[in-house]
Protein backbone atom coordinates (compact mmCIF):
# COMPACT_ATOMS: atom_id res chain seq x y z
CA UNK A 1 0.00 0.00 0.00
CA UNK A 2 1.52 3.60 -0.88
CA UNK A 3 0.47 6.47 1.46
CA UNK A 4 1.11 9.63 0.04
CA UNK A 5 1.68 12.64 1.91
CA UNK A 6 -0.43 15.47 1.91
CA UNK A 7 -0.90 17.94 -0.80
CA UNK A 8 1.28 21.11 0.05
CA UNK A 9 -0.65 24.55 0.52
CA UNK A 10 0.85 26.53 -2.97
CA UNK A 11 -1.34 29.49 -1.59
CA UNK A 12 -0.37 29.82 2.09
CA UNK A 13 3.39 29.87 0.19
CA UNK A 14 2.34 32.91 -2.09
CA UNK A 15 0.65 34.61 0.57
CA UNK A 16 4.40 34.15 2.73
CA UNK A 17 6.02 35.70 -0.42
CA UNK A 18 3.72 38.29 -0.54
CA UNK A 19 3.98 39.18 3.19
CA UNK A 20 7.61 39.30 3.44
CA UNK A 21 8.13 41.36 -0.06
CA UNK A 22 5.26 43.79 1.79
CA UNK A 23 7.11 43.82 5.29
CA UNK A 24 10.52 45.18 3.16
CA UNK A 25 8.23 47.44 1.37
CA UNK A 26 9.35 46.22 -2.42
CA UNK A 27 7.42 46.18 -5.25
CA UNK A 28 7.59 43.59 -7.60
CA UNK A 29 10.05 45.46 -9.46
CA UNK A 30 12.26 45.67 -6.41
CA UNK A 31 12.54 42.26 -5.52
CA UNK A 32 13.12 41.43 -9.33
CA UNK A 33 16.08 44.01 -9.44
CA UNK A 34 17.27 42.15 -5.78
CA UNK A 35 16.71 38.68 -7.00
CA UNK A 36 17.49 38.06 -10.40
CA UNK A 37 14.54 37.07 -11.55
CA UNK A 38 12.09 38.09 -14.27
CA UNK A 39 9.64 40.44 -12.78
CA UNK A 40 7.02 38.63 -14.83
CA UNK A 41 8.29 34.90 -12.81
CA UNK A 42 7.21 37.60 -9.67
CA UNK A 43 3.66 38.05 -11.00
CA UNK A 44 3.15 34.84 -12.26
CA UNK A 45 4.19 33.13 -8.76
CA UNK A 46 1.97 35.74 -6.62
CA UNK A 47 -0.93 35.29 -9.03
CA UNK A 48 -0.83 31.28 -8.20
CA UNK A 49 -0.50 30.60 -12.31
CA UNK A 50 2.96 28.88 -11.65
CA UNK A 51 4.60 27.04 -8.85
CA UNK A 52 8.08 28.51 -9.43
CA UNK A 53 11.48 26.32 -9.71
CA UNK A 54 13.83 24.82 -6.98
CA UNK A 55 15.75 27.40 -8.25
CA UNK A 56 13.53 30.68 -7.94
CA UNK A 57 12.56 29.45 -4.42
CA UNK A 58 16.09 29.32 -3.88
CA UNK A 59 16.61 32.79 -5.39
CA UNK A 60 13.92 34.04 -3.30
CA UNK A 61 14.57 33.50 0.39
CA UNK A 62 18.10 34.08 0.02
CA UNK A 63 17.30 37.73 -1.10
CA UNK A 64 14.46 37.86 1.10
CA UNK A 65 17.15 36.53 4.02
CA UNK A 66 14.65 33.95 4.94
CA UNK A 67 15.82 30.72 6.59
CA UNK A 68 14.73 27.92 3.76
CA UNK A 69 12.91 25.91 6.14
CA UNK A 70 10.70 28.50 8.23
CA UNK A 71 9.60 29.79 4.59
CA UNK A 72 8.47 26.45 3.39
CA UNK A 73 7.30 24.93 6.56
CA UNK A 74 4.33 27.05 5.35
CA UNK A 75 3.49 24.22 2.84
CA UNK A 76 2.58 22.26 5.70
CA UNK A 77 -0.51 24.97 6.50
CA UNK A 78 -3.19 22.54 7.45
CA UNK A 79 -1.63 19.26 8.57
CA UNK A 80 1.72 18.29 10.34
CA UNK A 81 5.44 18.41 9.17
CA UNK A 82 7.37 15.57 8.17
CA UNK A 83 8.94 14.91 11.69
CA UNK A 84 12.61 14.30 12.19
CA UNK A 85 13.40 10.52 12.93
CA UNK A 86 16.46 8.95 14.35
CA UNK A 87 16.80 6.42 11.59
Amino acid sequence: MTIFPPDPDFEALRLELARLRAARGWSYDGLAARSGLARRTLIEIGQGRTIGTLKTWHALVHTLSTPLDEFFFTLCNGHEPPSKTDD
